[in-house]
């Protein structure tokens, strides 16, 4: 299927090509191929070091003690899961905008968007300052145990430099995405995994700093890579998209901080879904069990779910600069190879979850129930990973097309009106207990899939071009 698509794609192109050979699809195939991993691959090491910098600081903090390990989880998958998932999606627009301004060769709005996304992005972290300030009576708030909530309020206040850490960091790497210069985004956030290790080591099992060793590593070590990255961007080589400060950054902000709480709304419903999930398990029969194998089971999901939002990145990056340069049948065959490339990657973790089903849970415990109880769920796992190798494509095609609004919406209907009321159906009103919550939840992703598969297949992609900012400045010269 996704041959003949590619195929007719290739034919429909002839100012592109001279002819419609196999031969010039597969240069053209491996072309766009070499661009994606371009793009994809460093966003890969970007987000699994971050991610494992997150992991790595909770095995050192489950060293010290069971109260501060309880604690740190609690923050990390709400408050910290929260206030990411609204500053990762509102830093997008940095990447859709950047994007589409590189491919019409539009150079110096790149700093200036770049700009504009840090003070609206300071603004928001600012704002949301308070729930971690005020961290311990939020969590009484939420009935959490009353040593539970003191131990987490003292870490919340630690995760106060990681706030504006994702300020700048994720703006910075989705400007460095947008002109395919984001090489240096993996290698800081792989040189920084390992100084994250070693610094954790040393304060933590050799000077014996406990929790506040560990959390002031993973602070210093988060910090360094961003300030890399701001390194890289003003120390001149970004010479033709970065020309220094401006109070051209304080002008035009509206549209940007509309499509912004769009792109905040759009990633914080995806996020947050697996969290709710979470909490529904919790009020399952023998919760502790349930809780502790589904957790089990979404961080192996996470871990590959990060390989996949290196797709959507270049999704996003492919699809914005053939947009802004008005091709809308380049973006149409990024977007097929693309959909390749992650459905094989998808394709060899399925395979995997389903040969290592059985074991893959003593990664993470010894407890022959858990155990059990995992690899009960490891056929989900896989259906899993196998979804999410084609939706965050899909996502990806919207943000740089500038669609995040509808992705919204379709996300509220797919998670939250048909996936999470199936999961709790599935899981409370059968024996089916944590399967039916998964099910539920796959359910809502099957949707959201099927539907921006949909929507990506009847857009007009000569209409989204029109739409850009560069085109519609354009036109309005030429009238």
């Amino acid at each position: 299927m996704w041959i003949s698509l590619l195929r007719s794609e290739l034919m429909m192109e002839q100012p592109l090509l001279e002819s419609n050979t196999s031969e010039n699809l597969k240069s053209r195939v491996w072309l766009e191929t070499k661009r994606l991993w371009t793009t994809a691959f460093p966003t890969m090491l970007a987000r699994v070091g971050f991610f494992g910098v997150l992991v790595v600081t909770q095995a050192f903090i489950g060293q010290i003690s069971e109260l501060d390990l309880a604690a740190y989880a609690l923050v990390q998958t709400i408050t910290v899961r929260f206030v990411n998932g609204i500053l990762l999606g509102m830093s997008s627009v940095t990447e859709t905008l950047c994007g589409q301004a590189f491919g019409a060769k539009q150079y110096h709005m790149l700093g200036i968007y770049l700009q504009r996304s840090w003070v609206i992005n300071i603004v928001t972290a600012v704002l949301m300052l308070p729930l971690f300030i005020f961290g311990t009576p939020i969590f009484r708030l939420l009935s959490q145990q009353e040593d539970v909530s003191v131990a987490a309020g003292k870490i919340s206040l630690w995760f106060i430099p990681m706030l504006f850490y994702s300020v700048f960091s994720n703006t910075n790497q989705m400007f460095l995405q947008g002109q395919l210069k984001n090489m240096i985004v993996g290698w800081l956030a792989g040189t920084s995994f390992v100084f994250h290790v070693l610094l954790s080591w040393l304060f933590v099992s050799h000077w014996k700093w406990g929790l506040s060793g560990a959390m002031a590593a993973m602070n210093i070590s988060c910090w360094l890579m961003m300030i890399g990255q701001l390194v890289y961007i003003t120390g001149g080589w970004c010479p033709l998209t970065w020309s220094g400060f401006t109070t051209s950054a304080f002008s035009d902000l509206m549209p940007v901080i509309r499509m912004s709480i769009s792109s905040g709304v759009m990633l914080c419903l995806e996020l947050w879904y697996s969290a709710v999930l979470v909490l529904l398990a919790g009020y399952m029969q023998n919760a502790e069990i349930a809780i502790s194998a589904f957790s089990i089971c979404l961080n192996i999901n996470s871990w590959i779910f990060r390989i996949s939002l290196g797709f959507l990145a270049a999704a996003c990056v492919r699809v914005s600069n053939e947009l802004g340069k008005g091709d809308a049948k380049a973006a149409k065959f990024s977007v097929v190879v693309i959909s390749c490339n992650s459905l094989a990657v998808g394709i060899f973790f399925f395979i995997v979850c389903l040969a290592f089903g059985d074991e893959i849970s003593y990664l993470f415990t010894n407890n022959t129930e858990i155990a059990k109880t995992v690899s009960s769920l490891s056929l989900l796992l896989a259906f899993s990973v196998l979804l999410n190798s084609i939706q965050p494509v899909l996502s990806g095609v919207a943000v740089g097309a500038g669609m995040q609004s509808m992705v919204a919406y379709v996300n509220i209907g797919s998670y939250y009106v048909i996936g999470v009321p199936a999961g709790m159906l599935l899981g409370y009103m059968t024996t089916l207990q944590v399967k039916g919550i998964w099910i539920g939840m796959m359910g809502g992703v099957a949707i959201q899939t099927l539907v921006l598969g949909f929507i990506t297949w009847r857009t007009d992609w000569d209409h989204q071009v029109s739409k850009t900012p560069y085109m519609n400045s354009l036109m309005r010269e030429n009238s």
